[in-house]
């Protein structure tokens, strides 16, 4: 007579035994859905603060380019010959039209408000030549002020000094 030792799987084990493990899963996958909810919520700020930053530097290192180039073309026009070197109005002509694009310059008509400042002058070159030399400050805006980072408003100023041509 063979004698068996090993009992039969009983039906209810093997049915609580598959019941069991989806539960389970289902709450780990909700626990884990609520935390990276909260992670989310967490980082966010900090995203949207980098983003704004990201932005606003991107505009005033645009705004500094801007201003160099309006500089250099305002004393390459006034270098052109000794009849235009020093001219102010020659100049603040140039630098308007290469600057209109940025906040607060398309409707100005001179160049001596707080926004735009414009000065050019016949000076003696470091070779002791005719030169003419202009300066061209601007005082950007803040798009998003950053307590304690940008207070007040940026301000770029850029002078460059060409020899008058002969």
């Amino acid at each position: 007579m063979i004698t068996s030792s090993v009992q039969p799987i009983q039906p209810d084990d093997t049915c609580r035994a598959r019941d069991t493990k989806p539960v389970v899963l289902a709450r780990r996958s909700r626990r884990k859905r609520g935390s990276s909810l909260v992670e989310l919520t967490l980082i966010s700020p900090w995203l949207l603060f980098l983003f704004v930053g990201v932005v606003d530097v991107g505009f005033f290192t645009y705004s500094l380019i801007a201003v160099e180039n309006a500089a250099r073309i305002a004393a390459e026009f006034t270098s052109k010959n000794s009849t235009v070197a020093g001219s102010y109005s020659a100049a603040c002509t140039k630098v308007r039209a290469e600057l209109e694009m940025l906040p607060g310059v398309g409707s100005l008509t001179d160049c001596t408000n707080s926004t735009l400042k414009v000065t050019a002058a016949a000076v003696d070159g470091p070779d002791l030549k005719p030169a003419t030399s202009v300066s061209v400050t601007y005082q950007g805006v803040n798009l998003v002020p950053i307590p304690g980072l940008l207070k007040g408003r940026l301000s770029f100023t850029r002078s460059v000094t060409m020899r008058v041509k002969p």
